[in-house]
């Protein structure tokens, strides 16, 4: 069967990865490289509204280390999505600009709802068969985080406005976070989440799979990981119980705690305390949603496959 290979880039707040894949007509994906780097491209964003220079040159330099990887393999299409912090950024031109110089493509900042799409496309490819439907798909990102619950395809979803980062510098700012400063971010998400099940009714909800940084990260201190392993991250189905245990222990733990646990990528340090609380109170929501439309919601699943999967299967 011909197959296409293709690179997918997707460029959010915390982080800009990079997915080269042979894709075919049958839309079967075999990876080829992977790669992600920490470059904090929505640095301030929220505050400022724009994309700070240092940021900027940070995530354009990895961009031109992509574009080499990406020549290198012989890519025939390539696709760049840039989403929350981009959206976001009143000086996103010069973002433009830096990566059609690097890659020779254009960027594609996409709306929170076809950055849902993508996410449970690439989400499900990973895990449907596994697991019964329908699921809820959650993609925790640096700016944002997407919720989106379907079976074979999308039934309902939104964007809300709460990540890693965006509630690190909206709330945490001790170290570690004081009792204070968690209650308004844990306030700050609730709401979000008030007005999100207008629009996706979370009580639905048969398998709750979750996927980007903060969810893997949680996943790997739920396994009791030295060091971060992929192939045991993805797939894991955990207890509730235990996973809104290892948020607690990585939102109370000190920075210095936290830079100790091989794990954890040095990019996440300063925003997974955030991360796991956003995480914690999606889960819980989802649970008591679960619950109150007469079902039982007792374990959690995670994901490897997420929105670079979908980005690259769309050009398959």
């Amino acid at each position: 069967m011909t197959s296409s290979r293709v690179a997918a880039v997707d460029c959010g707040t915390n982080s800009i990865r990079l997915l080269v894949a042979d894709v075919d007509a049958a839309g079967n994906l075999t990876e080829l490289d992977r790669r992600m780097e920490v470059v904090r491209l929505g640095q301030g964003v929220d505050r400022t509204g724009e994309l700070a220079p240092e940021a900027l040159e940070r995530t354009l330099a990895a961009t031109r280390q992509y574009a080499t990887a990406v020549e290198a393999a012989g890519v025939q299409r390539v696709r760049f999505v840039a989403t929350s912090a981009t959206r976001d950024a009143r000086n996103r031109d010069a973002f433009f600009d830096g990566v059609r110089d690097a890659l020779g493509v254009d960027v594609e900042v996409i709306s929170g709802h076809e950055e849902a799409e993508l996410s449970f496309r690439g989400a499900t490819s990973g895990v449907a068969g596994a697991h019964a439907a329908p699921y809820l798909v959650v993609d925790l990102g640096g700016g944002s985080t997407e919720l989106v619950l379907g079976t074979d395809a999308v039934d309902a979803s939104i964007s809300m406005d709460v990540g890693s980062v965006r509630m690190t510098e909206r709330h945490l700012h001790s170290d570690p976070p004081s009792a204070a400063e968690i209650e308004a971010a844990r306030a700050d998400v609730r709401a979000h989440l008030d007005d999100a099940v207008r629009a996706v009714p979370l009580g639905s909800t048969t398998t709750l799979v979750g996927l980007a940084g903060s969810i893997t990260t949680v996943t790997a201190h739920a396994l009791g990981l030295t060091e971060y392993q992929r192939e045991r991250v993805h797939g894991a189905r955990l207890p509730v119980e235990t996973v809104l245990a290892s948020c607690a222990a990585l939102l109370a733990a000190p920075r210095a705690e936290r830079t100790a646990m091989g794990f954890l990528h040095p990019g996440r340090v300063d925003v997974i305390a955030a991360g796991a609380l956003v995480w914690s109170e999606v889960i819980q929501r989802a649970v008591a949603d679960v619950r109150a439309a007469g079902g039982a919601l007792t374990h959690v699943v995670t994901s490897e496959h997420d929105i670079l999967d979908g980005i690259a299967l769309s050009m398959g």
